[in-house]
């Protein structure tokens, strides 16, 4: 386990409009802000996503298991946003997205655009050095926080 203690920063509240890119958004905010590290929280309306709902193999290597999500629906989700190794500010979000009777939790990637709304919160966390760091067993950027 590796963990560090900060405290709570800047908070900012966005609003996102019909058809803008869920990540590209939200990134954007934090590369101009210089927001290192960060909780999020989004509710709103989503058009449409890929989303990686647990992974397809994990031998030899991680596969991720997509699946399409179209909506327009309902979305509400909690990420973190860190700094990755190419020095720029990186989301990872879980959400669950809904319409009707289709219901899909999982990380929303793939073109994730929105429907109408997305309201988002980003709480700022200050006093903790952390990136997310090329694993070479998994080729994943995990978190790795450093004491």
């Amino acid at each position: 386990m590796e963990y560090a203690v900060g405290r709570v920063g800047r908070v900012i509240a966005a609003r996102l409009f019909e058809g803008e890119n869920l990540y590209g958004s939200i990134e954007s905010i934090a590369e101009k802000e210089k927001i290192k590290s960060a909780a999020v929280l989004i509710t709103g309306g989503i058009r449409k996503a890929d989303v990686v709902v647990g992974p397809k193999t994990e031998k030899p290597r991680i596969e991720a298991n997509f699946v399409n999500f179209e909506g327009p629906g309902e979305t509400f989700g909690v990420g973190t946003i860190y700094y990755d190794d190419t020095g720029k500010p990186k989301l990872h979000l879980h959400a669950g997205l809904g319409r009707g009777g289709n219901h899909i939790v999982g990380c929303p990637r793939g073109g994730a655009s929105i429907f109408l709304i997305l309201e988002v919160t980003i709480i700022e966390i200050d006093g903790i050095d952390a990136v997310r760091e090329t694993d070479p067993a998994s080729g994943f950027k995990l978190l790795r926080i450093k004491q």
